[in-house]
């Protein structure tokens, strides 16, 4: 009998979340042929077709969609196993830091996990904006963080792509106006820069209709429709939907986001950023 490869599941379950094999090949940084042959490769363990032509994209038929839930459970008994046998004996602790992307979508149920099966660590966690927690790693008042990448930095240990999404108010804007009031968080942020990046580039008008430091001022200011704002899909929730396409909104890039572990780290850390580098891409990201 034929096993069913974690790898192989992990790209299936990064297909059906992102909803095409291109967004799979993003989440688990490999090139859209590769995960081709991936999927073809799982195709011929489980003896069924899994995936169909749909429209100009791809479905699930029903063989695919019977394994979405088996995948699931396999991977957590997997994570579960690999977090015991770590953290049976592990103590000190463990201080990481992460944006509000990921304190309110697929951080916190890894660091129940973590903080379950090492009873004897202790977590530290903190939320910020990306320079900021940067400096802290690099001061060692962090072993571990999550950032949006702006270049390579050589603490890397993992990579998350995620797509940039217009997103506005499920009840849409509140006016219609010439121009496209937009909700940003203050400078510098890459969300700001690749959203003003955009609109100049497609000769688009728009005015800045509402300034935060926060994500909460930002939910605020696109839940009341006075402005739109470009996050991912981690922020489309509580009222908060992709913008429709008759606004002829501008494309925009993926969003990289960086796992750093510093130098140094001692193993507790060293684990923890290893479960973040294999699972958080599939978490959380579907919104």
């Amino acid at each position: 009998m034929q096993t069913l490869d974690p790898d192989l599941l992990k790209t299936f379950l990064a297909f059906v979340d992102g909803g095409s094999l291109g967004q799979a090949a993003s989440v688990v940084g490999r090139s859209p042929s590769a995960v081709t042959t991936q999927m073809q490769r799982l195709e011929e363990i489980v003896g069924e077709s899994l995936l169909l032509a749909q429209g100009r994209g791809r479905g699930l038929t029903p063989a695919g969609e019977d394994l979405v839930g088996h995948a699931r459970r396999i991977l957590a008994v997997h994570t579960e196993a690999w977090l015991a046998l770590k953290g049976a004996r592990a103590d000190g602790r463990v201080a990481i830091g992460t944006t509000q992307d990921f304190a309110d979508s697929g951080l916190p149920e890894l660091l129940r996990a973590f903080a379950a099966s090492h009873p004897r660590v202790r977590i530290e966690l903190r939320v910020g904006r990306s320079a900021e927690l940067a400096q802290a790693l690099q001061s060692g008042l962090l072993d571990l963080a999550i950032t949006m990448r702006q270049a390579q930095a050589p603490d890397e240990i993992g990579l998350l792509r995620e797509p940039m999404l217009w997103l506005c108010s499920q009840k849409g804007l509140a006016a219609r106006e010439e121009e496209i009031p937009l909700a940003l968080l203050d400078p510098n942020c890459g969300f700001r820069e690749a959203a003003l990046a955009a609109l100049d580039a497609a000769g688009r008008r728009y005015r800045i209709a509402a300034g935060s430091a926060s994500l909460a001022g930002l939910r605020t200011a696109v839940n009341a429709g006075i402005a739109l704002t470009l996050r991912t899909a981690r922020f489309a929730h509580s009222g908060i939907v992709e913008a429709p396409r008759a606004l002829g909104l501008p494309p925009v890039p993926s969003a990289e986001f960086a796992i750093r572990l510093r130098q140094g780290a001692d193993l507790p850390a060293r684990d923890l950023a290893a479960l973040l580098s294999g699972n958080l891409a599939l978490t959380g990201s579907t919104g």
